[in-house]
């Protein structure tokens, strides 16, 4: 079993980075191994709606988004993390989420999903809700914690003071090693949930 963490902000040791390095240890410690990479500092092209990866099962732009959709097959589960820009998440690690949810050709349905977000103050909530509708719309069944998945702090020192925050983090580990193992569990024993022939509809007919 494995999880797949993925670190939006430019920072690769900073606030996001301690946040999912404590969901880390805790799913490692409960059976799941990880895997952090750090994608917000990269060169990151937006999707540009081409088409090509229905054809090609990959993106057109051949970088860490077609090298980042092998792990993101292979996992179990996934935690993004992002720290908030103007009550969003990092527009480079928006357009690697773009591009990675709509080229990949696996089928994400029952991989678990989960969002971290860090902040100095505020802005969280906007941004948590922006990551988890990746999952909602994927068929990926979404971690909760006890209380919504963020750290405050202008450093990460300041986030291991968050005591809360950090262990928000913990919890959110430990619930997503269970989720993750039943689901394992539950494959073996009744396979995935019946698919539907896919209904693409506009608002217009």
């Amino acid at each position: 079993m494995k999880a797949l963490l993925i670190n939006g902000s430019p920072n690769a040791k900073g606030c996001t980075f301690t946040a999912l390095n404590e969901v880390s240890k805790t799913l490692n410690e409960n059976g799941v191994n990880t895997e952090i990479i750090h994608v917000g500092n990269k060169h990151i092209h937006g999707c540009i709606a081409c088409g090509k990866c229905l054809e090609d099962k990959k993106c057109v732009f051949n970088d860490v988004v077609n090298e980042a959709a092998s792990l993101f097959s292979e996992c179990d589960g996934v935690v993004i993390g992002s720290p908030v820009y103007y009550s969003s998440a990092n527009g480079t690690l928006v357009a690697f989420l773009d591009r990675l949810f709509y080229s990949n050709a696996c089928d994400a349905t029952m991989k678990v999903g989960a969002a971290v977000v860090s902040a100095r103050r505020a802005g969280c909530s906007s941004t948590f809700d922006v990551l988890n509708k990746y999952f909602s719309i994927s068929g990926m069944p979404i971690v909760s914690s006890q209380y919504w998945n963020e750290v405050h702090g202008f450093t990460p020192d300041d986030v291991k003071k968050d005591e809360e925050g950090m262990q928000t983090m913990r919890v959110l580990g430990r619930n997503m090693a269970f989720l993750i193992k039943s689901i394992v569990i539950g494959k073996e024993h009744y396979g995935l949930p019946e698919k539907e022939t896919r209904i693409f509809t506009n608002f217009i007919r």
